[in-house]
């Protein structure tokens, strides 16, 4: 073989080399990075459980593996409602559960859920998205190290279980009720014992008489749980609860640390997922009920209009407290949130209701 050849084949495998190790270098240096995420939910809970899931699923093929999201159900590492703790102190880089749990860290957590007689699930995702939510949310976790994002929506709740029927005030006096966030501070002032249990911890509490009553999400939940083989008696709607919306909490110097993509993906996955579990409820919701009713023999009721007004004007006294908190995070936050619903309801009471109105009057098929 020539000189000539040799060299020119030499250089030739060298270009091949580089080019191999160009290519391949990026790949190679790649960070792999794998996060915990700790739930509130039983594992494979109808809508919750599985939102939590989805979501993590989500992330990962999103990312194309480059971020992991492994889910661990309630009680597999952490305690149902030690899941945010959890993130704060490091042993999880992420949770999935509800801000209201959280109201002794701060009160202003719960409007990030659900308030009694506030936003729908449209209104608040529109506050949090567009009219500086999102922005007083994050202020209020920068406290604690971390970081939320809207990631499920249950719509409006249903009102709860009761063993016996609800006719007045009278009714509700000395009553054993699992109900959680702002909404339990409102049964309490009606007259209720208020206690809060993780869904997996209600039906037993039920069982055993430690409560009377309890409510926790709607039929497409509750019939998973069983609660109707305890009481009979299920009311709607909930007047505390009524846009529940799910959370997905991150550490703050994990989220900060991933390159702006992987930021991204997170919080587009989180919205996407919000919106899906809305229609997950929304189709399996009525397919419960109608179960329920034919099948198990429950009966749906209204609460009585006593109830109801006593219930606005209780939460009128909560919400009022909160807007004079010493705490001036808790008074921006409810000058914000009612500020913004002040607007959003008139386009929901005057487009939606309406319309909602004259269809339930004139329109059957």
């Amino acid at each position: 073989m020539k000189r000539r050849d040799v060299i020119k084949k030499g250089l030739i495998g060298a270009g091949s080399v580089a080019a191999a190790t160009t290519i391949g270098t990026p790949a190679l240096a790649e960070d792999r990075i794998t996060w915990r995420m700790v739930t509130t939910w039983p594992k494979n809970f109808p809508g919750l459980g599985v939102g939590a899931q989805r979501l993590a699923d989500r992330i990962t093929a999103m990312s194309n593996g480059r971020l992991t999201v492994q889910v661990y159900a309630a009680g597999e590492l952490v305690p149902p409602l030690g899941a945010f703790d959890a993130v704060i102190e490091g042993s999880a880089e992420m949770s999935h559960g509800a801000a209201y749990y959280w109201q002794n860290k701060s009160r202003a957590t719960s409007f990030f859920t659900g308030v009694p007689y506030g936003m729908t699930s449209r209104e608040l995702a529109a506050w949090v998205r567009y009219m500086g939510g999102q922005e007083i949310w994050d202020e209020i976790y920068a406290q604690f190290g971390v970081k939320g994002f809207l990631s499920g929506d249950t719509g409006t709740q249903a009102g709860g279980w009761f063993r016996e029927e609800i006719n007045s005030l009278d009714d509700i006096q000395g009553l054993k009720f699992r109900t959680p966030g702002l909404g339990g501070q409102v049964w309490e002032k009606l007259g209720a014992s208020v206690v809060n249990l993780a869904g997996g911890e209600i039906y037993q509490a039920l069982q055993s008489g430690a409560l009377d009553a309890a409510e926790f999400v709607g039929p497409y939940n509750d019939l998973a749980l069983g609660f109707y083989q305890i009481a009979k008696n299920y009311y709607m709607p909930s007047f505390i609860e009524p846009g529940l919306a799910t959370e997905a909490v991150v550490s703050k110097s994990k989220f900060e640390a991933l390159p702006r993509d992987l930021q991204q993906i997170v919080e587009f996955a989180c919205q996407a997922e919000y919106d899906q579990v809305a229609s997950d409820f929304y189709a399996n919701d009525p397919i419960a009920l109608r179960t329920l009713v034919e099948q198990h023999g429950v009966q749906v009721k209204n609460f009585p209009e006593e109830v109801l007004q006593a219930g606005a004007e209780a939460a009128k006294e909560v919400l009022g407290e909160l807007r004079d908190s010493d705490d001036a995070l808790v008074r921006k936050t409810t000058e914000s949130y009612f500020e913004a619903l002040a607007l959003l309801r008139t386009r929901t009471e005057q487009v939606d209701g309406a319309f909602l109105t004259a269809r339930q009057k004139y329109f059957q098929m």
